[in-house]
């Protein structure tokens, strides 16, 4: 919601003003001096929107703020050229509404589109997040990264590396999404107090990094050519597009790093094949290598890779995990009660590859049971499982 400063006005009133924790303010104007704002000058106050009343015979802005719920300040500051001593009726008016509820509805089908859309929502109503792109998938679709935070501790998470496990990145939006609404309305999760965290963590999250895959599964064949062709080709003309794991071109992106690659693909399908073909050889897809190419970039503490199916954890690889990993590990299994497993013998994962390149906590984290892609219906049970990891990885 975006106001126009007055004579006097300070980050510090509007935080008091509108009960908004002063450091969301700060980072909702970044390009703005908190210390000399200028009269007229445009600010964004989080965790609002602007909606429109009708002025019935005998209202003020007092008695229409106290209708609302709200301080007649903020009427004023909606409405700077209004008298509030000569409303006329069936005037409109601007009025502030707090957010209270998700703008994320995950439980459905969750495309590309769905994501973008709930994306540019969730960045207009808390500017304090920064959206990025990193890279751009096979077909052209950008792969986003979102960041909250101010901390020093940089936390990562991903999900749908695997097109048939979707599912991950809607419970990575709606979770993300609970955590803004936390923030701005300085309400406990779990009876965690999350404003802390702003301060300690900066949270990296990529949802889809496979967007191309997920809208195979989800919305069916493209339209584009050559794409349509190639994986009817690769699906052996096959419209049923359930078991599609890998991107559009037939590459598996979690067989994809160089950590034990040649083991891999030895033993994996050597031509492109709706899951499991590890490429000819590592790092050749774009939506990998953007994901490489951001782990190096942004110095990150932890990583989380979310797949699905089985409620488990890895978290090794070769040994080179720090003794940390096993602690924080523990802690999500305790919360989730998932089962921490260490190593496994699959390899050239992104989250082998991190703890190989970096030698930092990495977890591969598979939400739910039952045969990918999984039924809609899990959403909110595996969303609660997850609410605890994410809430750990930030105390952690």
């Amino acid at each position: 919601m975006n106001i126009r400063v007055r004579q006097g006005d300070s980050f510090w009133y509007y935080s008091q003003l509108f009960a908004i924790p002063m450091p969301l303010i700060i980072d909702s104007n970044p390009a703005e001096n908190s210390e000399a704002l200028q009269v007229g000058q445009v600010v964004r106050i989080p965790g609002y929107f602007v909606n429109f009343y009708t002025i019935q015979p005998g209202d003020s802005f007092w008695m229409i703020a106290n209708r609302l719920g709200v301080h007649s300040d903020m009427i004023q500051l909606l409405n700077p050229t209004l008298s509030p001593f000569n409303l006329q009726t069936g005037q409109t008016i601007n009025v502030p509404v707090r957010v209270h509820m998700p703008i994320v509805q995950g439980k459905r089908a969750y495309d590309f589109a769905a994501m973008i859309n709930d994306i540019r929502q969730l960045v207009t109503i808390y500017p304090f997040i920064t959206s990025r792109t990193i890279g751009s998938s096979v077909m052209g679709k950008d792969l986003i990264e979102l960041r909250v935070g101010r901390g020093t501790k940089r936390v990562h998470m991903n999900g749908s590396f695997h097109a048939h496990e979707w599912i991950t990145t809607p419970i990575l939006m709606q979770t993300l999404n609970q955590y803004l609404l936390a923030l701005t309305n300085q309400e406990p999760v779990r009876g965690l107090e999350l404003s802390p965290y702003y301060e300690s963590v900066l949270l990296s999250v990529v949802p889809n990094v496979n967007p191309d895959g997920v809208d195979l599964v989800v919305r069916g064949l493209p339209e584009e050519e050559p794409y349509r062709s190639e994986v009817l080709e690769i699906n052996n003309e096959s419209t049923d597009f359930s078991g599609w794991k890998a991107n559009i071109r037939g590459v598996d992106l979690n067989n994809q790093y160089p950590a034990l690659w040649v083991e891999e693909a030895a033993v994996k399908p050597g031509q492109p094949s709706p899951r499991d073909f590890p490429g000819e050889e590592p790092l050749t897809e774009p939506e990998a290598i953007a994901m490489a190419d951001l782990a190096i970039e942004s110095d990150f503490d932890r990583v989380l890779a979310y797949h699905t199916q089985g409620e488990v954890i890895f978290w090794g690889f070769q040994g080179l995990e720090p003794e940390e990993s096993e602690t924080i590990v523990n802690e999500f299994a305790r919360v989730s009660g998932f089962e921490p497993i260490q190593y496994v013998d699959s390899y050239a994962g992104y989250k082998d590859w991190f703890i190989q390149e970096f030698q930092k906590p990495g977890f591969t984290v598979e939400l739910g049971r039952g045969v990918n892609p999984l039924p809609i219906e899990q959403f909110d049970e595996i969303y609660q499982d997850n609410l605890g990891i994410f809430l750990a990885s930030l105390y952690m």
